[in-house]
C-alpha cells in the first residue's frame, strides 16, 4: 500500500473519533532570481537584489502563502546565466523567475526558460533580442531601439549637436545594439557621425580610439559603455585634452560612476529609467518606494536598478494575483495582459512583444552631483 493511502487512512479514522489534527501550511509560492552577484556586473546585480528583497518584505505573501526567494549568482557570465535558469526550472520548480541586469546574460537564460515554458520578467536587460520571439520572457524596461532614439534626439535637439563620434564595445551586445540605433536615429534627424570607433570589454587602454576621435572634432561622443570602462573612458579622454560633450545609457546608471571617473564625468549625460532620488514632481508610487528603501537601507541611496528589481518582484506577484494561481501558464498570460500597472518607474504596460512601455529619462553630472533634469522623447 502507498505511504499516502497509508496516511489517508489514518486520517479518516482520526477523524471518525473527533480527533483533529493541525492543518497544514501551504506550499510556498517559488520565485526564481538569477542576477550577477559576481564578476563585471555584480554592482548592478546587488542593488537589483536588494530591490527585489525589499519587495519582498513589503510584501511576502500572495493567494495567502508565503513567497520563498531563490537566488542564483549568475556571475556575470552567459553560460552561467542559462546554468542558473536551469536549475531554477528543474531543480527547484519555481513558477516564475526573475533577471537579469545585461542583455547577454538575459538572451543565455531566456533560451532555457522559454524551453522550460516558465515566465521571466528582465530587470534592465534593454536589447530587443531578449524579447524577440519569446513567449514566456518579460521585462520592466524599455527597449535599447527607443533608448538609442531618444539619446540621439536629445543630443541633437535639446543640445544642438551637429557631430558625433561612436565609441562602442564589440563584444557587447547591448553597446552594439545602442550604437546601432543611435547612429540611424541621429543620421535620420540630421547630425553628422564623423567617427565611429571600437574596444572589446576588459579594455584599459583607450588612447588610440579617443586620439582619432578628437582630430575629428565632434561636437559629442555617444559611448554606451559599463560604468567602470566608461569612467575610464571619460578620464582618459579629458587627459588627452577631449573637450566634446560625453554621452552614455543606463548602464552608466551607478553611484561609482563618479568615484572612478573623478573630476573628467563633469558635464556627462546619460539616459536612464524614469527614476531618481532626488527627481521633481515624484509619483506616488515613487514616494512609497523611496520611503520603504530609506527605512530599509539608511546608509545608502536607491536608484533605478533598485527601483527595477521592485517592480519585477511586484509586477509577478500582481499576475499571480489576477491569474488567482502560481502556475506558470496562468501567471504568463497574466504577465502579457499587464496594463496601467503603477510602478516608481512610471505607469507600466507590457506590450505585444512582452516589452515595457516607459519613458527615458537624463542624467547630467554637475559640479560633482548627479541630477534627474528630465525626460527625452524619441522620434
Amino acid at each position: 500500500m502507498k505511504l499516502s493511502r497509508v496516511f489517508a487512512s489514518v486520517a479518516m479514522a482520526a477523524m471518525a473519533c473527533g480527533i483533529a489534527f493541525p492543518a497544514m501550511a501551504a506550499e510556498p509560492v517559488k520565485i526564481g532570481v538569477y542576477l550577477p552577484l559576481t564578476g563585471q556586473n555584480a554592482f548592478g546585480g546587488q542593488l537589483e537584489l536588494d530591490g527585489i528583497k525589499l519587495a519582498q518584505k513589503a510584501q511576502p505573501q500572495v493567494l495567502g502563502r508565503d513567497v520563498e526567494l531563490i537566488v542564483v549568482d549568475n556571475k556575470s557570465d552567459k553560460v552561467e546565466a542559462a546554468n542558473a535558469v536551469k536549475r531554477l526550472v528543474e531543480r527547484d520548480k519555481v513558477s516564475a523567475y526573475i533577471g537579469t541586469y545585461g542583455s547577454s546574460l538575459a538572451m543565455a537564460g531566456g533560451e532555457v526558460g522559454e524551453k522550460a515554458k516558465v515566465p521571466g520578467v528582465g530587470t534592465s536587460c534593454t536589447s530587443p533580442l531578449v524579447t524577440q520571439g519569446k513567449n514566456y520572457y518579460f521585462r520592466a524596461c524599455f527597449i535599447d531601439p527607443y533608448q538609442g532614439a531618444a539619446a540621439a534626439s536629445y543630443a541633437f535637439k535639446n543640445l544642438g549637436m551637429k557631430k558625433a563620434a561612436i565609441l562602442m564595445d564589440v563584444a557587447n551586445d547591448y553597446s552594439v545594439g545602442l550604437c546601432s540605433f543611435f547612429k540611424r536615429s541621429y543620421k535620420k534627424l540630421g547630425g553628422e557621425i564623423v567617427a565611429d570607433m571600437k574596444y572589446n570589454s576588459g579594455d584599459q587602454d583607450f588612447t588610440a580610439q579617443l586620439t582619432e576621435i578628437i582630430n575629428q572634432k565632434p561636437d559629442l561622443v555617444f559611448m554606451p559603455a559599463y560604468f567602470a570602462e566608461g569612467a575610464i573612458i571619460m578620464k582618459q579622454a579629458r587627459e588627452l585634452g577631449g573637450t566634446f560633450v560625453m554621452m552614455g545609457a543606463d548602464a552608466m546608471d551607478n553611484p561609482d560612476t563618479i568615484k572612478i571617473g573623478g573630476k573628467a564625468v563633469e558635464g556627462f549625460l546619460h539616459t536612464t529609467f524614469p527614476y531618481d532620488v532626488n527627481m521633481p514632481n515624484m509619483s506616488e508610487a515613487a514616494k512609497a518606494f523611496t520611503a520603504e528603501w530609506k527605512a530599509a537601507y539608511p546608509d545608502k541611496d536607491p536608484n533605478v536598478n533598485s527601483a527595477l528589481g521592485y517592480v519585477c518582484y511586484n509586477l509577478i506577484l500582481d499576475a499571480i494575483t489576477r491569474a488567482g494561481s502560481d502556475d506558470p501558464e496562468a501567471i504568463t498570460k497574466a504577465l502579457a495582459a499587464t496594463k496601467n500597472f503603477a510602478t516608481p518607474l512610471g505607469t507600466l504596460s507590457i506590450n505585444a512583444t512582452h516589452d515595457a512601455e516607459l519613458p527615458v529619462g537624463i542624467i547630467q553630472y554637475k559640479d560633482g552631483k548627479r541630477s534627474y533634469i528630465g525626460e527625452a522623447i524619441a522620434d
